[in-house]
């Protein structure tokens, strides 16, 4: 074949001018003879389509590249162009797109396109056309430029929706799963096939606040675990952002964690199974709902169930706080009626026997350890907690009256009571 000049090879004066009246008439030529210019093209594109061959059969490859070669030479002869092959580069742009084909081997077999066309008109001329050739090349080239990009921009925009869809048909599995609780085999079934998971997997369930930017600070997160191999699920719900990550030897729950840092959100525990996500999934939304307001990373559900249980226990927290901590304040407490009623002990002596109760849950449980943390006597730590019983009813000695008390004086923090 031929080297074609291009466009930058030529004088500026020569590189815009109109083609010459002899360029269109061998176009016209061309044109005629377009399976020849064919079989020249299907000869020199062949090591290209080896990449893509069994993607597209040969009747859509000669006929498209027929298409496009009439297309090609009627725009150099500038005659017009049939409404069946106006839109022929956006066609091949958008069907390659969906059958597979790699963007660059398509480019690249139609850049071939100038290749061959001007290898034709050389051809076909004489030496006083050759001469007067050299004013088309930028033209030939301005024309196969056209079909690549309508190509380009088709291929471009169909990959795009098509990316949509594949996001949409997976939001609408995953939905399924969640509605179905995880109790329907079928449906866990074919969650795992379109989503790529491995139904007797291993799953971690991340959950971030819905408004807290883009999927909660997530998407990076998705991303980085995307690129160590990770086959995930970004999801939103009206309650929050998740995001579900199958674990494996090179995605661990530690890896997630990390990935997670500086992120807040909840973090389930992880579910044995794709039949335990939706279960995972309500825990997860359930823990990043207690998520402090300064949070500035993941919290594990395993150590904020005592808020957990707070924030869904609703309004009764606050009738548990009355409850369990009234004769604090001078009202009747609960256990039977063994509290004191008569009137509310000074804030002074009331806050130093909460702060002992509260010293004391948050350790072993020994007498000793609170003390030592008290700097005081274990007397007198047994001392505020008889007094403690005698205006509640509550021992905290008493592994029932510790659970209430844990609990009362969580809701109380919270605003609960």
């Amino acid at each position: 074949m031929h080297t074609p000049p291009r466009p930058a090879d030529l004088p500026p004066d020569r590189a815009t001018e109109r083609p010459p009246d002899r360029a269109a008439e061998l176009a016209v030529e061309c044109l005629e003879g377009v399976e020849d210019l064919l079989g020249d093209w299907l000869e020199a594109v062949q090591p290209l389509r080896d990449t893509y061959e069994g993607a597209v059969p040969d009747d859509d490859f000669r006929g498209s590249a027929l298409q496009a070669f009439e297309l090609l030479l009627r725009t150099v002869a500038e005659l017009p162009v049939p409404a069946e092959l106006a839109g022929i580069s956006e066609r091949i742009g958008e069907r390659r797109a969906r059958q597979g084909v790699p963007l660059d081997s398509l480019l690249a077999a139609a850049r071939l396109d100038f290749r061959v066309v001007w290898d034709a008109l050389v051809e076909r001329a004489d030496d006083r056309d050759k001469v007067r050739l050299v004013a088309s090349a930028y033209h030939v080239w301005e024309a196969v430029e056209a079909h690549v990009t309508g190509i380009m921009t088709a291929y471009q925009r169909t990959v795009l929706e098509m990316g949509r869809q594949r996001e949409d048909e997976r939001r609408l599995w995953f939905d399924r799963l969640l509605e179905s609780g995880g109790h329907n085999p079928t449906v866990v079934r074919d969650v795992g096939l379109a989503l790529g998971f491995v139904p007797s997997g291993r799953f971690l369930c991340v959950a971030a606040p819905p408004g807290s930017g883009p999927g909660g600070g997530l998407h990076g997160a998705a991303a980085a675990l995307r690129s160590a191999g990770a086959v995930s699920q970004r999801q939103t719900v009206s309650s929050a952002s998740l995001l579900v990550v199958q674990l494996g030897r090179r995605v661990t729950e530690e890896t997630v964690l990390e990935g997670l840092d500086g992120v807040p959100c909840g973090v389930s525990p992880v579910a044995e199974g794709l039949a335990g996500v939706p279960r995972a999934v309500e825990l997860a939304t359930a823990t990043v709902r207690v998520l402090a307001e300064d949070a500035t990373g993941p919290l594990r559900l395993s150590d904020a169930w005592l808020d957990v249980l707070v924030n869904r226990a609703g309004h009764f927290a606050a009738h548990l706080t009355e409850d369990v901590l009234g004769g604090l304040y001078g009202r009747n407490a609960g256990d039977g009626g063994n509290g004191s009623d008569g009137g509310a002990v000074p804030a002074a002596e009331r806050e130093r026997l909460l702060h002992t109760v509260r010293v004391h849950l948050t350790g072993s449980g020994s007498i000793a350890e609170t003390a030592r943390a008290l700097y005081c006597h274990r007397n007198t730590v047994q001392q505020r907690f008889t007094r403690f019983c005698e205006l509640t009813g509550r021992d905290i000695r008493r592994p029932g009256d510790a659970a209430l008390l844990a609990f009362a004086l969580r809701a109380r923090e919270s605003g609960g009571g």
